[in-house]
């Protein structure tokens, strides 16, 4: 019985295919070695994970199962209570349109003067750049402190208004030198010589062809800014008096001393407020940490790519 050429070549080829699977195996060192990585991202996982899920069930749990520690990871009696008092909050209402506002202005003023400042110091021909580097690179070893801090903010007039929580951080070192060593790896300066050749102005230049090609970077630092302005409540606590000027993290923190303090009421009264702050806790957690949910997404193409500036290509 004569074999077909076709039916020959199907045996060989399953016979190469077997021998190199047999040949090619992850030897028994990396095997657990991955094991490990997988076991230890997945640890790393769930202690990321777990509390998230556990505030998210309380804020929408009942106070009292909230106060006795009754709630897992599944709501307990599903209530929106906790949401209702802290949206009917005229306060905490005005303090999360106050840090929506802090948070908008400040990133696009941030982002503008760090950008501003980092490409040119970026430039090779740009004269004085080494001492003026080294200058911007010493105000984040040796800061002037609290007290001269606040007196400048102070003799500016900027005390109890919007710009007292946007000026003073406005521009962050760390940042300054990421958008550098960028614009450095990434602009070349053939680049810049082709467009002065086609007429065009540093400015244009800068807009037209530098910001285009900055976008992963413009990403990062824009979410590093959006999430320190956020965040920040420390400022506000040092120069805001108008409590319509608060942030709304100062509201919260606020909020929550007042609804856990317990003086001058019954033993009632002082029991189920400390329910209702364990409730409002847990809702304003969430409320506060949704805008910022919110805005990853949008960055998120582009933030894998931003975070490897400066890294070693091959």
């Amino acid at each position: 019985m004569v074999t077909e050429p076709r039916t020959i070549a199907r045996r060989t080829t399953r016979k190469v295919f077997r021998t190199r699977s047999t040949h090619i195996r992850d030897p028994l060192v990396d095997r657990v070695f991955m094991i490990g990585v997988y076991v230890l991202l997945t640890t790393f996982l769930l202690v990321v994970l777990l509390p998230l899920i556990y505030i998210v069930a309380s804020s929408f749990s009942d106070p009292l199962a909230v106060s006795s520690g009754r709630v897992t990871l599944w709501p307990i009696d599903f209530t929106f209570e906790g949401y209702e008092r802290v949206l009917s909050d005229d306060q905490i209402v005005t303090g999360f349109m106050n840090s929506l506002f802090y948070t908008g202005v400040g990133t696009l003023l941030s982002v503008t003067l760090t950008v501003a400042i980092a490409y040119p110091l970026s430039r090779k021909d740009l004269w004085g750049g080494g001492v003026i580097t080294m200058a911007v690179v010493f105000t984040m070893l040796f800061a002037g402190g609290l007290i001269p801090t606040y007196l400048v903010v102070q003799n500016l007039g900027l005390l109890d208004t919007r710009m007292a929580l946007i000026l003073p951080q406005a521009i962050g070192v760390w940042q300054v030198i990421i958008a550098m060593v960028f614009f450095r790896s990434t602009i070349p300066d053939e680049l810049y010589e082709a467009a002065q050749l086609d007429g065009s102005s540093d400015l244009r230049f800068l807009w037209s062809v530098v910001l285009p090609l900055s976008k992963p970077l413009i990403a990062v630092i824009a979410l590093m800014y959006a999430i320190y302005q956020w965040n920040s409540y420390f400022d506000a606590l040092l120069y805001i008096r108008d409590p319509d000027l608060y942030p709304l993290q100062l509201v919260l923190r606020n909020v929550l001393i007042l609804n856990e303090s317990s003086v001058g009421t019954d033993a009632t009264a002082a029991m189920e407020r400390q329910q209702l702050a364990d409730l409002m806790k847990y809702s304003l957690i969430v409320i506060s940490t949704v805008p910022v949910m919110l805005i990853y997404p949008f960055v998120a193409r582009y933030f894998t790519k931003g975070v490897m500036v400066g890294a070693v290509k091959g």
